[in-house]
């Protein structure tokens, strides 16, 4: 019995590190995005951008299907992300948002 306990506790642990790691990839690939496809029309780096709105913001934008029309009103001179690559740029601007608390390396 106790042995089927620590196999059940053990599993839980290491799938909860998987749902984790998968999180901050999606920060971190929005990050690596950003930078590729924004930041030089942009003129500024991803934590300007992400400061520019508060987490219910960037949120209301993405559940909207507007983030990309705000980012391209605040940066006129960028091009449209690609829809495949619009939740992850929306997870690093979440992440790093003004109210956050957070502070990106880029």
């Amino acid at each position: 019995m106790l042995k089927k306990l620590l196999v059940l506790l053990f599993a839980t642990v290491v799938g909860l590190s998987f749902i984790s790691t998968a999180a901050f990839a999606g920060v971190a690939k929005g990050q690596k995005l950003f930078i590729k496809k924004m930041k030089k029309p942009c003129g500024f780096d991803g934590g300007a951008m992400a400061k520019k709105h508060t987490q219910s913001e960037w949120k209301a934008f993405q559940d909207a299907g507007k983030l990309n029309d705000e980012l391209i009103r605040i940066c006129p001179k960028a091009k449209p992300l690609k829809d495949k690559y619009v939740p992850h740029v929306y997870e690093f601007l979440f992440n790093y948002a003004s109210d956050s608390g957070n502070v990106p390396s880029c």
